[in-house]
């Protein structure tokens, strides 16, 4: 819900300074908003706008909550909460990226990007993690022994049987560190590129990513294979299930598969038989798929799916942990030409970590922008000689340091000793790759220095661009939103079990059960089967499960059984057909035959409190949230600027 709120809200606005030009539309407790936020935020929400006065009066209607909301949130001092802060600090880093990165740059990145999505690799890994929270944490020593971990494989052993010894990624243990076929962005970029640059069947050197300490072996490299679009039908079977209930789907996929080599309808033995819930109504299609997509599927499905050669083409069976499917190919795409995406993999570009590889160059031209002046040669020189090798393990304090030079000078702002110090401090881990105190003292002074001008060139960010500001500003106000709408409304309805059962109690006729029938529904897939099925309900000293194997003697196609509650008006294959109590006789609905044994008729009754639960909570939230915005009103006030408002679309 929360990633709802802030993806509606996401959105570029732009601000013009001049009142005349963008006059406000609405002001609330004194706090103006301007005609160009309502209409950016009313167009985000419309695809089909209108500007008739209905249309935005009801928008309007819309806006002046969100902005109540809003406007609680900062006078109760939601915006003053610490963890707020620093979640939306967090959104504002990757909402910056794209604004700190050497464009030029960053455009090779992305054609470097669009030439791995035309080629998958496969490789296998071994993971050694480290703490970088733990002081003791010694990451030389877990590179040292993922050395040690590299000759024993180049030395004759089997990468799969160290990766299960040794490897520190859970999934090593069955899958012997092999991660199957992937493409750009599906791994951390540092990842990805030593995947990319090591040779088919060589061993990288460690490497690091902010997971620890890796080794890869890489075993394939193939043309991508582009997206497929397909349907299935499928047999469900859990891999817990009884021996007996596997074989017997098994029996069925087969029976079904025969029927499609015979000439049967794909699409129609979808809906006789997938057990998809999903897929079943719309012939069993389910969304493109791919090594390089996000939508994933399990290895067993994929693999068949890619060696269907024609589209329409159907495979047999083919076993998963969700059951039995039998694969039809719909269509293969190829993988899309650069312009076709080079919008999505410039997104992804600047979120993804390989985007900080432009920033050297971005702190270069920034410097000349911003005249960057030096002054750390002497400033430098007091860290050589009050740092030691405990420096390495946290044993520094800034106290040590009385001196306050500055270091640089940015847009006419110093940056000094003391700043550089705290940084010192608070990063020492950074440093421990460093084989010696000086080396040490000019890698993070580096760092440092970056770091800094990045902050700083950030902090500009808001006054030099328009759009990022309005963007930062919607995203504090999806966060205010989100929190005090947990507080005041959705989690209160859940904590508030006397309120809601006092608002249960209050509106009985909300919660009602529809006319049910307990009873027992045999599905068969012709009449005959129907028939056998109704006869052999009437002897009563026949077991169900007798039923259903006598039934289906010859196939296990011939019927499929069900026991329970059904609500008449939302099982479709009843209706409002007459169904008495007791054994009712045989009927078509949709080219299937129904036989129902009626245990007893449940006429419409008040749900008890536990089964209307769900649905009188949303009750409840919607009714707290319309008293809550009574009140709102009520304390803040708010004016529209009618005139401006209906001015819009002229």
């Amino acid at each position: 819900m929360k990633k709802s709120i802030l993806s509606l809200l996401a959105f570029f606005i732009t601000i013009t300074v001049a009142a005349q030009v963008d006059p406000i539309i609405m002001t609330i407790d004194g706090k103006g908003i301007t005609k160009s936020e309502f209409l950016q935020i009313y167009l985000k929400n419309n695809n089909d706008p209108k500007y008739d006065k209905a249309s935005l009066d009801e928008y309007m209607d819309f806006f002046k909550k969100f902005k109540l909301k809003v406007s609680e949130a900062e006078a109760l001092g939601y915006d003053t909460i610490p963890k707020l802060n620093t979640e939306l600090k967090g959104y504002q880093k990757q909402l910056a990226l794209p604004y700190l990165i050497d464009s030029v740059k960053n455009e090779a990145l992305v054609l470097e990007a669009y030439d791995r999505t035309k080629t998958e690799v496969r490789a296998s890994h071994i993971l050694l993690k480290y703490n970088a929270k733990d002081e003791s944490s010694d990451t030389l020593a877990v590179y040292n022994k993922m050395l040690e971990i590299k000759k024993r494989i180049e030395a004759g052993e089997s990468f799969e049987s160290v990766a299960k010894q040794v490897s520190e990624d859970p999934s090593a243990q069955t899958n012997g560190g092999d991660l199957g076929y992937f493409t750009a962005f599906q791994m951390v970029y540092s990842f990805e590129e030593t995947a990319y640059t090591t040779p088919i069947g060589s061993i990288s050197n460690p490497f690091r990513t902010r997971f620890g300490y890796h080794i890869l072996k890489v075993t394939d490299k193939r043309d991508a294979r582009g997206t497929i679009e397909t349907a299935h039908i499928m047999v469900a079977v859990n891999r817990n299930d009884e021996e007996i209930n596997q074989r017997t789907a098994e029996t069925k996929a087969n029976e079904i598969y025969n029927l499609l080599k015979s000439g049967e309808s794909f699409e129609s033995l979808v809906t006789k038989y997938s057990d998809d819930p999903s897929s079943n109504k719309k012939g069993g299609r389910l969304p493109a798929f791919g090594t390089g997509t996000s939508t994933r599927m399990v290895t067993e499905f994929e693999s068949a799916a890619f060696d269907l050669e024609n589209d329409g083409d159907f495979s047999a069976p083919v076993r998963t942990d969700y059951g039995y499917h039998i694969i039809k190919r719909i269509r293969l795409n190829e993988t899309p030409s650069f312009d076709q995406i080079k919008k999505q993999l410039e997104g992804k570009v600047a979120k993804d970590d390989r985007a900080k590889q432009t920033q050297d160059s971005f702190i270069k031209n920034l410097k000349k922008d911003y005249n960057y002046k030096s002054k750390s040669s002497k400033g430098k020189k007091v860290y050589y000689n009050e740092l030691d090798t405990t420096y390495f393990n946290g044993g520094f304090a800034a106290s040590e340091i009385k001196s306050n030079k500055v270091l640089f000078i940015l847009n006419k702002e110093k940056f000094r000793q003391s700043d550089f110090t705290s940084y010192l401090a608070n990063n020492f881990r950074a440093a421990r790759s460093a084989k010696s105190v000086k080396e040490a003292v000019d890698l993070q002074y580096n760092n440092w220095e970056k770091e800094t001008i990045l902050n700083y060139e950030e902090s500009q960010l808001p006054a030099k661009y328009p759009a990022f500001k309005a963007l930062i500003t919607e995203y504090h106000d999806g966060i205010l939103l989100y929190e005090i709408m947990s507080d005041k409304v959705w989690n209160k309805a859940m904590r508030d079990t006397s309120g809601l059962k006092a608002f249960y109690n209050s509106n009985p006729d909300n919660y009602m059960w529809g006319k049910r029938l307990d009873a027992d529904i045999f599905e068969c897939n012709d009449k005959e089967n129907a028939d056998l099925a109704y006869k052999l309900l009437q002897n009563d000293t026949l077991s169900i499960t007798s039923i259903i194997q006598q039934v289906n003697k010859e196939t296990e196609l011939n019927t499929k059984h069900r026991n329970g509650k059904f609500d008449v008006t939302k099982t479709r294959y009843i209706g409002d057909r007459d169904i008495k109590k007791g054994l009712n006789e045989v009927y078509e609905f949709e080219d299937k035959f129904y036989v129902i044994r009626v245990n007893e008729i449940l006429e419409p009754s008040i749900k008890d409190f536990n089964d209307a639960k769900g649905s009188a909570t949303s009750d409840y939230q919607n009714h707290l949230e319309k008293e809550w915005l009574n009140s709102l009103a009520k304390k803040h006030t708010i004016v529209i600027n009618e005139e401006v408002l209906y001015s819009i679309g002229k």
